[in-house]
């Protein structure tokens, strides 16, 4: 049995993981924003999102008309996007993915680049790995000594 036949570069896991994802990190990145927005208003515009995500209005059009083909958003005249339960059920998704990795490095001290980082992380972190993510920081939220001897660990290195 050849042990090497079954490895692939991180380009074709994700090519691999192509398959099995609805979403690209990017359509991710958009949905995940339209949600945060979605907590305080019930609606976003084109030109605020393409604010947010630093991005040209045309490319935010382009990729909301997307994800309203994908059945996550409604997109009607006059630049005006609305959740759909699909799409509140996803955003509501990525951005406790979101919050937990940003927890996680936060908890052990990585404050240079942290959206950077969380970005990074977020969209290539499978859902096994997330959940035990997620269980660490509930045991260090649990256990606070155990940060203070991991800060403390660190202090030698």
């Amino acid at each position: 049995m050849d042990r090497n036949k079954d490895f692939h570069t991180v380009r074709g896991y994700q090519l691999l993981d192509q398959n099995n994802r609805l979403l690209t990190s990017a359509m991710e990145d958009y949905l995940e924003m339209i949600y945060r927005k979605n907590l305080t208003e019930k609606y976003m515009r084109i030109n605020l999102l393409s604010e947010m995500l630093n991005v040209k209005p045309s490319s935010a059009t382009k990729m909301v008309q997307k994800l309203s083909l994908l059945g996550f958003v409604k997109y009607e005249k006059y630049g005006i996007i609305f959740l759909t339960e699909k799409g509140k059920e996803l955003g509501e998704f990525l951005l406790n993915r979101h919050n937990i990795i940003q927890r996680f490095l936060e908890t052990i001290g990585i404050n240079e680049d942290l959206l950077v980082e969380t970005e990074l992380i977020e969209h290539n972190i499978s859902s096994n790995t997330l959940a035990n993510i997620k269980l660490l920081n509930e045991f260090f939220e649990k256990t606070p000594d155990i940060i203070k001897l991991f800060e403390e660990f660190k202090k030698k290195f």
